[in-house]
């Protein structure tokens, strides 16, 4: 099954530990191992 996820820059503090400068939101590992 597909989940569409929007993500926006920023500077990522909601989602801090996962979004980081060193890995955006866009690379991290929301749903297991895929992105």
């Amino acid at each position: 099954m597909i989940y569409p996820v929007i993500l926006c820059g920023g500077s990522g503090t909601r989602l801090w530990p996962l979004s980081r400068k060193s890995q955006p939101k866009q690379f991290a590992h929301i749903f297991g191992n895929v992105s």
